[in-house]
């Protein structure tokens, strides 16, 4: 059986298949596209690689890898940190493409139990969305952050009269508070409150999109206690299928029990 390894990169994929001793059969380069994908499939069944590893299976190499398994081969995630690991024990140390390749279809062939590379489908869409809510938040903290400097500047005493600057009511206010101020800051200040208000608009779509998803998902955390629906799809997008950590289905005792959350510290325990 010949396995291959994929060193991926925006622009190319570096390529090496070996045989069943790890000895080298063959190298190739090709571009990162679906004609290069086409081209490295073609060249993969002439050597006859069923198994193959690809490092940077979740980006760069994400293409190539679903174009892989949906002809049929095995296609496994070889996390960066086993090549650095291959590469140090080299006899000299050095860091190329065609060599990474080398190591990653060695560790393929050695490891079985390589993680699958995550298929399309409902759990990549919720993982996107996820990480996209998290780019959101973030963002929309920096904007608020940036707002709250100028509006010191432009307004001091403002937060007496303004709470937090990512409500819709708290940005209708500072809109008011800036109106006819000609200054460049306040113009600039102005468009960070129509860009908040645009981040906020976003997040709570993105947010409804999301509880949507996850709710089509029987996974059962949100029956534990403190995981709501927001944390249940953080959950599941990070770990996937979580189905396969299961050992047998909860009884409805069971759920029922979890729902019921411990009393905070010092809060009276009722009798019934």
């Amino acid at each position: 059986m010949a396995v291959a390894g994929i060193d991926s990169h925006k622009d190319t994929l570096a390529v090496a298949v070996v045989d069943e001793q790890g000895r080298e059969l063959g190298r190739l380069e090709a571009e990162n596209t679906p004609q290069g994908h086409q081209r490295l499939l073609v060249w993969l069944g002439v050597l006859g690689a069923s198994r193959v590893g690809i490092e940077g299976s979740g980006s760069s190499g994400r293409a190539a890898a679903l174009r892989l398994k949906q002809a049929g081969l095995a296609v496994v995630e070889v996390p960066p940190q086993l090549t650095a690991q291959a590469r140090r024990r080299q006899r000299t140390p050095a860091k190329s493409d065609p060599i990474d390749a080398l190591l990653i279809a060695r560790i393929t062939l050695r490891d079985a139990d390589l993680p699958q590379i995550r298929p399309d489908g409902a759990l990549e869409d919720l993982r996107v969305l996820v990480h996209h809510r998290r780019e959101l938040r973030a963002e929309r903290n920096r904007m608020a952050n940036r707002l709250h400097a100028d509006l010191e500047q432009l307004r001091p005493g403002y937060q007496e009269r303004i709470g937090r600057l990512t409500t819709a009511r708290n940005l209708d206010r500072a809109r008011r508070l800036l109106a006819g101020d000609s200054r460049v800051r306040a113009r600039v200040a102005r468009q960070r409150v129509a860009r908040l208000r645009q981040l906020t608009g976003q997040l709570e779509e993105t947010t409804d999109e999301i509880r949507r998803l996850a709710a089509a998902f029987d996974s059962g955390l949100t029956t534990i206690c403190g995981v709501a629906e927001l944390a249940a799809a953080e959950l599941l997008a990070e770990i996937g299928d979580i189905s396969k950590y299961r050992t047998k289905a909860p009884s409805s005792r069971w759920r029922t029990a979890r729902r019921r959350c411990p009393p905070a510290p010092g809060a009276p325990i009722g009798t019934g």
